[in-house]
């Protein structure tokens, strides 16, 4: 199976120059993506209402922290991160050594990749995205598909949901192109996204139905 996971993401890795490398930063990083959080916010209020809205990012929120803890317990990090001391965590692919060809240790891969030596490398490694240690599991898969499946299901509009899995196919993409994960990191990240970004939708759905939060002017709908 890893064999296969390292032929995907040598496939999918490349060296695109420095825009693409400033591009990709951008999408892995927070700030571009804050209209469309304004956005998931605004669609939610519209459709039912301010009460249900700060239930919604209550429950956003929630799983979002979830997501990030779950992935950093296969990582060793995070307030979760002791709950499998005997489980070995997998290396970034910048930090794979087999990828190149080499046989040293992970360790000292991280540290060439650290003073950005120059040289004919299989992977693409932008000098910025230089950090960390492991891969396994997605924390930033994790997130944007809890987020993708909690606002999918709650604003239920055919173009948004297009609109979100775009935006996470090119959230997770950027790992790849910065050399964070394997696509197999990526997927078990999406995995640990969607059961807590939908069991947050089952409780938002119990919780407005129990207290009656719901705006009965704006009922939902499932058009374009």
């Amino acid at each position: 199976m890893y064999s296969f996971d390292h032929d995907l993401f040598l496939a999918l890795n490349f060296d695109g120059g420095p825009v693409l490398d400033r591009i990709m930063l951008a999408i892995s990083g927070t700030t571009v993506w804050l209209p469309l959080y304004a956005l998931i916010l605004w669609l939610v209020g519209r459709r039912c209402g301010w009460r249900c809205l700060l239930v919604f990012l209550v429950l956003m929120l929630a799983a979002l922290g979830l997501s990030d803890m779950v992935a950093g317990i296969f990582k060793h990090n995070g307030l979760l991160g002791d709950l499998l001391p005997g489980f070995q965590p997998r290396w970034r692919p910048m930090f794979t050594p087999e990828l190149e060809g080499l046989a040293i240790a992970p360790d000292s891969l991280v540290a060439i990749r650290q003073t950005a030596l120059p040289g004919d490398w299989a992977v693409h490694v932008p000098i910025e995205a230089v950090s960390g240690h492991y891969g396994t599991v997605s924390a930033h898969a994790a997130t944007v598909v809890a987020l993708a499946t909690l606002s999918i299901a709650v604003i239920r509009r055919r173009w948004f949901a297009w609109l979100m899995l775009c935006c996470t196919l090119l959230i997770c993409y950027s790992r790849i192109y910065l050399a964070k994960h394997f696509p197999l990191d990526l997927a078990w990240g999406s995995l640990v996204g969607l059961l807590l970004g939908w069991g947050a939708y089952l409780l938002f759905d119990r919780l407005t139905r129990l207290f009656s939060l719901k705006n009965p002017s704006r009922p939902g709908r499932t058009a374009l």
